[in-house]
């Protein structure tokens, strides 16, 4: 009679929920069966135990939580510390480094200047050794040309040791003298030069065309004649040789 009233409020409990099924069944049936009251007390004893532990497991990951947010905050506030304080010193960072190459800049363009000028000193200083005797060459021209005319004006058949020997020891005497003194003054840069003794082709650069004559074996704007010979100081043009030009048509 009793197993079969247990049965029924079993059945009941199924219907219902658990925990009322359970108040119920233990409060209509007699505790009879130690075992059925001991298995039930278990029952219950776990359902608290795992309540207890979920409400622990959701203390803990709120607490976990908080302390993730805090932790965050903090590292959060470091962080946006030293970007407040480093941006005066990036700014005097980037004025020092426009300051530098300002500097820098100016450094190289001096540097440049002062190397301009050395050249253009250097070229200064060289012109002024390499010209210095210009005056000085230009004045000695004529005493060079009057020994040369003097030269040039005894015929080679005059000069004959035993019917003229005075004209020709006077004659050697004038052409050493002459050469002594093209020698020194070929050491200090002055050179002449004849175009009408190796034909050369008109250069104005060089020359100057006194006038102009038709020659049959020569070509046009070939120099055939020397009036007066050329002069150079140092590769600059002192005095342009007076030329006469071909000109056959």
């Amino acid at each position: 009679m009793i197993q079969r009233t247990f049965l029924r409020s079993l059945q009941t409990a199924t219907r219902q929920p658990q925990s009322l099924a359970l108040k119920r069944a233990i409060s209509t049936a007699p505790f009879t069966n130690t075992q059925t009251a001991a298995t039930l007390a278990s029952q219950r004893f776990s359902n608290q135990r795992r309540w207890q532990s979920q409400e622990a497991e959701k203390k803990k990951e709120g607490t976990l939580e908080e302390q993730a947010d805090a932790q965050g905050q903090g590292d959060r506030a470091t962080s946006e510390a030293p970007k407040e304080a480093e941006n005066p010193l990036a700014k005097e960072l980037d004025a020092k480094k426009r300051e530098v190459i300002d500097l820098t800049d100016r450094v190289k363009r001096t540097a440049a200047d002062f190397r301009n000028l050395q050249e253009q000193t250097k070229r200064e200083v060289r012109a002024s050794r390499d010209y210095a005797l210009q005056g000085f060459a230009k004045d000695l021209l004529d005493s060079v040309d009057n020994l040369d005319r003097a030269l040039s004006v005894v015929p080679p058949e005059k000069l004959d040791p035993e019917a003229n020997k005075d004209l020709v020891d006077l004659h050697s005497g004038l052409r050493m003298t002459e050469n002594i003194m093209m020698q020194t003054l070929k050491k200090h840069g002055l050179e002449r030069f004849d175009p009408g003794e190796t034909g050369d082709k008109f250069d104005p650069n060089k020359m100057e065309a006194t006038f102009q004559a038709p020659q049959q074996d020569k070509q046009d704007g070939t120099v055939f004649y020397t009036q007066s010979k050329g002069f150079t100081l140092n590769g600059r043009v002192i005095r342009p040789a007076k030329v006469g030009v071909v000109k056959n048509s």
